[in-house]
């Protein structure tokens, strides 16, 4: 079974921008520019034949590729491509002790204490106990040639990890921004990024 997978991070929120951190209880909207975001990606890949789309349970997964959508592409929502749940961070302002928690938590994490987390968030083997379970969703349907997944950030640096078969304490070699792609093809055997944080449908504002 062969497939090749477009994954995609959402389009901006007014949160993004003024970097605060969502995670999945955060249910936020795109913000203007989340949608031109939106518009810029649907322009650039609305030719793509794909079979099926894939999104988190969160409004903004689907707000960023609306288009594809409403031409009649059937989608699904999985809670296994929700954003990491930060726990009591999410939706708070930035502050020294904030800034001080998350970079501990990092630490962690790269030292390779996944089971580490926030009160009332999730750690990364919990993310990827999730995960496995989307994958294997979609992975089921042979059929579904060309899928096209939309979820978040930090999420989606722990499914590279996932498809290529990496610790997930390389989670921060995949960088990311909002509607940026990883495009992933499976030959039955193996996943293989073959275009790596690819932002060239993204314009600036001046360019618009």
């Amino acid at each position: 079974m062969e497939k090749t997978l477009y994954i995609v991070r959402h389009g901006q929120t007014d949160l993004n921008k003024r970097g605060i951190v969502q995670g999945r209880g955060m249910n936020t909207d795109l913000n203007e520019e989340g949608h031109a975001q939106a518009e810029q990606f649907y322009a650039a890949y609305k030719d793509v034949p794909f079979n099926k789309i894939y999104i988190s349970t969160l409004k903004r997964t689907q707000q960023s590729i609306q288009g594809f959508i409403d031409k009649g592409i059937p989608y699904e929502k999985l809670s296994g491509l929700d954003e990491l749940a930060w726990g009591v961070f999410e939706g708070q302002p930035s502050t020294p002790e904030s800034k001080a928690a998350f970079m501990d938590l990092m630490r962690n994490w790269l030292d390779g204490n996944l089971d580490v987390k926030f009160e009332g968030g999730e750690s990364p083997n919990e993310v990827k106990l999730r995960q496995e379970e989307a994958l294997n969703t979609i992975m089921s349907h042979p059929e579904e040639k060309t899928v096209l997944i939309c979820m978040h950030g930090r999420a989606m640096r722990l499914l590279m990890c996932l498809l290529t078969n990496r610790p997930l304490t390389d989670m921060d070699s995949f960088p990311h921004q909002n509607l940026v792609l990883y495009k992933v093809t499976y030959d039955g055997e193996k996943f293989e990024i073959v275009d790596f944080n690819n932002a060239l449908h993204l314009k600036t504002a001046s360019e618009r």
